[in-house]
């Protein structure tokens, strides 16, 4: 048997879908898997903020088309790209254990961000973390890169920057740990929702593909980013406005903390959960109770004053 699956043609992209089929293809001795590159209209598009493209599906919605017309049998994504609402027909079959969830910062002459003077250039291609830089250090100056990893790493010299803002997860499975200055602990800033986990994508309407993936799943991450996708949806999320939502197992139950910051970095509307309850309506009620304390503010200034929050059901 054969089975095709959905990439986009990054280099982590090809890793991550390779890492998966390797898995597929030890689990079932029966199945050759090979790899689809397809190109997305945020690889397209790289001379622009993410912020700035607006819309939602930027790394999925061309491999989401190829997947709804049997191009290919499954799709990898990073669950954090994967929007909170899936096209007709498709599901979320499984999420992977979740790798290190955190942000890195890596230095440019090897001083900590603590360390650097002020009006100090820090590249990132997130507004959340851009956002949190701006918060937590205000004299910064913070500024927009794109690009695959080795790209990034490359533009500390070409754009005299004295470092740049990554994802752990991405920087170790690309083999560049050793150039990791430091790591962001998720209290000083809240990883992306579902940052570190990957999100295998498939057609409900195939049970045989269903059953081979079935065992790429890993329960207690599928929990944990749930709760945040609940959170994201209620927010009416989008990577125009940083938020973030980051859940862990807790004794009994779960932690969960977010925020929605300003793009300048202040306000910053922040507060957390700890406790036994550990489905979806985790994160629709501290959504709720960040836009009670102001983020609905924060929201309608950025986005625009018929803002409304998202739904509560339906959550993926």
């Amino acid at each position: 048997m054969k089975l095709t699956i959905g990439t986009r043609g990054s280099a982590l992209a090809l890793w991550q879908a390779g890492h998966v089929a390797s898995i597929i293809e030890r689990n079932n001795p029966l199945v050759q898997v090979e790899l689809m590159t397809i190109r997305t209209q945020g690889d397209k598009i790289i001379d622009a903020p993410l912020a700035q493209i607006g819309g939602k599906g930027l790394f999925t919605k061309e491999i989401e088309d190829a997947l709804s017309d049997r191009r290919v049998d499954l799709a990898v994504h990073s669950m954090k790209d994967l929007p909170t609402a899936l096209p007709k027909g498709l599901r979320l079959a499984a999420v992977m254990k979740r790798e290190d969830p955190r942000d890195v910062f890596i230095s440019g002459d090897g001083r900590p961000l603590e360390d650097l003077p002020p009006g100090a250039r820090i590249g990132t291609s997130s507004l959340r973390r851009k956002a949190f830089l701006l918060n937590r250090y205000p004299g910064l100056e913070v500024i927009s890169i794109r690009g695959n990893v080795d790209t990034r790493l490359r533009k500390i010299e070409t754009e005299n920057l004295a470092g740049i803002m990554l994802a752990a997860a991405g920087i170790s499975r690309m083999g560049f740990a050793e150039r990791i200055t430091s790591f962001m602990e998720p209290e000083a800033m809240i990883p992306a929702i579902g940052q570190g986990a990957l999100a295998i994508e498939t057609r409900e309407s195939d049970p045989v593909v269903k059953e081979i993936t079935a065992g790429l799943n890993h329960p207690e991450t599928a929990r944990c980013v749930k709760i945040e996708r609940a959170f994201l949806q209620r927010m009416g999320g989008g990577c125009q406005v940083p938020m973030a939502a980051h859940c862990v197992s807790h004794g009994d139950g779960i932690k969960l903390v977010a925020a929605v910051v300003h793009p300048d970095g202040d306000p910053m509307i922040r507060d957390s959960y700890a406790g036994p309850d550990d489905d979806v309506s985790v994160g629709i009620r501290l959504a709720d109770t960040l836009l009670a304390q102001g983020a609905a503010a924060i929201l309608k200034a950025v986005l625009a004053e018929d803002w409304e929050p998202g739904p509560t059901i339906d959550i993926i």
